[in-house]
């Protein structure tokens, strides 16, 4: 029984702070939209070279686990 009320909890949680970060970048994009969208670009152009980066270190990483030398 707590179980299912403590992940019922998480899931309503989950949705309100998905809520209210919908609500908050709405209201910017609707005062703000120039500024809005810059930065909304920036932050994806930065998650998207992260990610990259990120995905080409782990294959070093795998490659060192197994013993080979990349130079």
């Amino acid at each position: 029984m707590t179980d299912s009320s403590h992940t019922r909890t998480n899931i309503v949680a989950l949705l309100a702070i998905l809520g209210l970060s919908a609500v908050t970048m709405l209201w910017l994009f609707w005062h703000f939209p120039v500024i809005t969208t810059i930065v909304t670009v920036a932050i994806l152009a930065a998650l998207g070279v992260s990610a990259r980066l990120a995905r080409s270190t782990d294959g070093d990483l795998t490659d060192m686990q197994q013993g080979k030398q990349s130079f």
